[in-house]
């Protein structure tokens, strides 16, 4: 049985959704390893971290990602018959 997909209007903001996620998840954890090492209660640690960064990283990404995809078209040749 295949899951439901979602229509192709909602990827404006499940993918920085996601990638935010992650890359806010990745640098928290790295960061937290850096500065506290493995300790007790580092999940906690860092899922705390991890939750105040995606909580910046989400909405950030959604207003930075469209003026830079706007600002590398300026330096990309697009191929005859595609939209900008």
């Amino acid at each position: 049985r295949s899951l439901p997909k979602f229509h192709p209007k909602y990827l404006i903001w499940i993918m920085p959704l996601i990638l935010s996620g992650i890359m806010s998840g990745a640098i928290s954890c790295f960061n937290v390893f850096l500065k506290r090492g493995w300790v007790d209660g580092f999940f906690g640690i860092w899922f705390q971290a991890w939750s105040l960064s995606w909580l910046l990283a989400f909405p950030l990404i959604l207003v930075v990602l469209p003026l830079v995809r706007n600002t590398l078209m300026n330096f990309v040749e697009m191929p005859q018959g595609t939209k900008k």
